[in-house]
């Protein structure tokens, strides 16, 4: 087995979220394992169990410690682990581990840590032995305090193209519940089209903005590693999406996919300058054991700066209780939704103008827009989010 090709494969949760749906996933494994590869599965939670848990945290306490609610939100990943591994001790040899275990090494944030190295030894002597090895997905450990650390929604994807890196895998598959990568949410626009090849570029954008398929440092870090990275739907294997370096043949401009953001709150903090404004929130963040969320746009006028953010609506509720009880600073304006189309080889001159000239047509007023390397991003009414998303998709 130590020459065979290895194959890493990512399961969601929605794959796993029954018993059946367990075992099915097993005989699979089992199946490419007979056929001569050297096969490792990364499990996300089963169904809505991190949204369980995390809804249990709040339950108890209004501001849950960070430590304890990633030892609390590691528990669901390890359970899919321990079954799948149940269900495949009738079928083979399996091995399992969790993400310390497994030697995935971040640093220290807790609910956001990024992997800072992957120590596969334990792994690596069970592929030798023969066995089809089990990892549970979004967690590591710090390796200077030994504490255990989650990724971040999203974060078994990251697991599983660092776990392939670190194993030179001939390729990491993401196997989801959709239709590879789509040019909307199928969910909100009917007439989506599947998207069968991407390059690693657009689709970091897409994830960045929104894109619920893939977590976005995923993509970044298998566009740095050199992974080939398959995206699947279960039980589908006849059609995917190939993610590579570039993709030849797509005409400039041509625009990919329409994705959004459901909820984007405003802080605003009074300061000096920009620096001291982004001084302020860090020292706010660390004194109420908050992560950093995702920053979008930033701005100083008039004494204050002002910050757009996102991240899980959690953490967003949190932060925004903490304000209450701050003097500098604030919830700013009401909460706003984003819109955004991601375009192969750079956005157009004229795009900015042509979207809103049809979200205008649909009664939606864009309350600002931001331009990035391949996104048009707009930003709109939360209530109007779905609409604008459906109206834009005409454009593809």
């Amino acid at each position: 087995m130590r020459n065979n090709p290895t194959i890493v494969q990512k399961y969601g949760g929605v794959c796993l979220e029954t018993p059946e749906k367990i075992r099915a996933v097993a005989r699979s494994l089992a199946d490419l394992h007979s056929r001569g590869h050297r096969v490792v599965a990364i499990v996300s939670a089963m169904g809505k169990t991190t949204d369980e848990l995390i809804k249990a945290a709040y339950q108890v306490s209004p501001h849950p410690n960070r430590r304890e609610l990633d030892m609390l939100l590691t528990t669901g990943e390890r359970i899919s682990m321990s079954l799948m591994s149940m269900a495949l001790s009738d079928l083979g040899a399996p091995a399992s581990f969790t993400g310390s275990q497994a030697g995935v090494m971040t640093d220290e944030s807790h609910s956001s840590a990024r992997i800072l190295d992957v120590r596969p030894a334990r792994v690596l002597e069970e592929l030798d032995r023969g066995r089809i090895v089990v990892l549970a997905g979004f967690q590591g450990v710090n390796p200077r305090t030994k504490e255990i650390t989650t990724l971040g929604r999203g974060g078994s994807d990251t697991t599983a193209v660092a776990m392939a890196a670190a194993l030179k895998a001939e390729r990491c598959e993401i196997i989801k519940e959709v239709d590879g990568i789509c040019s909307a949410d199928p969910r909100v626009v009917a007439s989506a089209k599947p998207l069968r090849r991407l390059d690693f570029a657009s689709l970091s954008e897409m994830c960045f903005w929104g894109a619920k398929v893939l977590h976005f440092r995923s993509v970044e870090l298998a566009q740095s590693q050199n992974i080939p990275l398959f995206l699947r739907k279960w039980g589908n294997y006849e059609h995917s999406t190939r993610v590579m370096k570039e993709v030849i043949g797509m005409e400039t401009g041509k625009i990919l996919a329409v994705n959004s953001m459901a909820r984007i709150e405003h802080v605003e903090i009074a300061s000096t300058n920009l620096s001291h404004g982004f001084e302020k929130f860090a020292q706010h963040l660390k004194q109420n054991g908050l992560s950093w969320p995702q920053v979008l746009v930033s701005a100083f006028t008039a004494g204050k700066t002002r910050i757009m953010m996102t991240c899980e609506s959690e953490t967003l509720d949190t932060l925004l209780r903490t304000l209450e009880r701050s003097k500098d600073l604030r919830k700013g304006r009401e909460t706003l939704s984003s819109v955004s189309l991601t375009c192969f080889g750079g956005v157009s001159s004229d795009l900015p103008f042509q979207a809103m000239q049809i979200l205008q047509s649909h009664g939606i007023v864009v309350e600002k827009y931001v331009l990035s390397p391949h996104s048009i991003n707009l930003f709109v009414p939360v209530e109007t989010r779905e609409a604008a998303v459906r109206a834009l998709h005409s454009l593809i």
